[in-house]
């Protein structure tokens, strides 16, 4: 049995230890998922800590099932640690950190006051509990993914279980001091269920960060890249082929003399121009709104369920908003202002290209009569209040 059981550990180290090289290669492709190297640490620390665990169960010394604790719980802490990282974004050390000593504090301490069989129950607990609360960051964050994030949080749940189910054992047992590691049935268990774990934990994290790189470059294939608005792609694949309905409106913006602020101020600080007009632009975009970036300085709102009338006057706020920015530049303050066409709903419905191509008419004709104002489609008439106005 013991031959046995030191076969289960050594096949769960070597599991653990190619899981962990695994990971580690999946990061060195892709540095920015540092979520896969915390992994990789939590996985290291808990190999490390199986093999420190199988000298004690060879001989039982101590200091042996002290340090076998202390690698365990700073494992188990960190692999917690990527679980919580992969649903913020944040790698927190300091929770890491108070997680893994509040463990150790709670199993090594009886260890040392010479109640090993107490140390084995509040060892498996402490792991349990770390388990079960990496489980519940994938179950937080099923949304995004729900087949492989629901199996990790099942798998990672099973082997919390199996951890509970060996401190069970122990008090049914009713033995404070063991003189040696614990040997039954709800420990071989856990080893098996550990090393089935932590195959199937494998494959489906590699899917999942698989999964997640596919959809970041299908996001990079839609996204503008500097001012993280939608691109002229992504807006036609989306409104190309629908009829547009008679509540929605079509607004472009080309921000006015953008060619004079590249050459006085350099390219750096167009981008910044451009990225300042995306921000008001995202800003005042609803629920169901668009707003893209067709290229260069020109801009697209496409906006949805909007009353007659109402897509001039939001137009006009972003326009004014736009207006009364100050963008520092080196030490000096630059003010821009936009041109804008609009094309509103119309009585029957017209195809995207037609409203796109009204509201660039509109949009040509607020550039031709002085720049900085909005234009209606159709009429060609600029609305009231202060709008018709020249460039500064």
């Amino acid at each position: 049995m013991m031959l046995d059981y030191n076969s289960l550990l050594l096949a769960l180290g070597v599991s653990a230890a190619c899981l962990a090289v695994t990971l580690m290669g999946s990061w060195l492709v892709r540095r920015s998922e540092t979520v896969l190297l915390t992994a990789t640490i939590g996985l290291v620390l808990v190999v490390s800590g199986i093999f420190v665990y199988s000298a004690y169960v060879n001989s039982p010394q101590t200091w042996f099932c002290v340090a076998s604790f202390a690698l365990f719980h700073a494992g188990f802490a960190t692999i917690w640690g990527a679980g919580k990282q992969f649903l913020t974004g944040r790698l927190s050390i300091p929770a890491i950190t108070v997680r893994a000593l509040a463990a150790m504090v709670f199993s090594i301490v009886p260890m040392l006051s010479g109640y090993d069989g107490l140390a084995f129950i509040a060892d498996n607990l402490a792991i349990a509990l770390l388990l079960f609360a990496t489980a519940r960051q994938y179950w937080l964050a099923r949304a995004e993914a729900p087949a492989p994030l629901l199996g990790l949080t099942a798998l990672y749940t099973l082997t919390a279980i199996s951890f509970v189910l060996c401190a069970a054992v122990l008090i049914s047992d009713g033995k404070l001091v063991l003189g040696k590691a614990p040997s039954n049935w709800a420990e071989d268990l856990s080893l098996a269920v550990c090393i089935a774990g932590m195959t199937g934990i494998g494959a489906l994290s590699l899917a999942l960060h698989q999964w997640r790189l596919a959809a970041r470059h299908r996001l990079e294939a839609i996204t503008d890249p500097l001012t993280g608005l939608l691109n002229r792609r992504a807006l036609f694949d989306e409104h190309g082929t629908r009829p547009m309905g008679t509540t929605t409106a079509v607004i472009l913006f080309d921000i006015d003399h953008f060619k004079s602020v590249n050459d006085r101020f350099g390219h750096a600080a167009g981008d910044r121009v451009l990225k300042v007009f995306a921000g008001e632009l995202a800003a005042h975009c609803r629920n169901g709104d668009t707003a893209a970036r067709l290229g260069g300085e020109e801009f697209a709102l496409v906006l949805k369920e909007i009353m007659p009338g109402r897509a001039e006057l939001a137009a006009e706020r972003i326009r004014r908003a736009f207006e009364s920015r100050e963008i520092h530049i080196d030490d000096e303050v630059l003010k821009c202002t936009v041109s804008v066409g609009v094309a509103p709903g119309r009585s029957k419905s017209w195809d995207f290209d037609a409203m796109l191509s009204a509201a660039d008419k509109a949009l040509y004709a607020a550039k031709r009569a002085g720049r900085n104002r909005v234009e209606l489609a159709g009429h060609l008439q600029a609305i009231p209040a202060g709008v018709s106005r020249t460039a500064s």
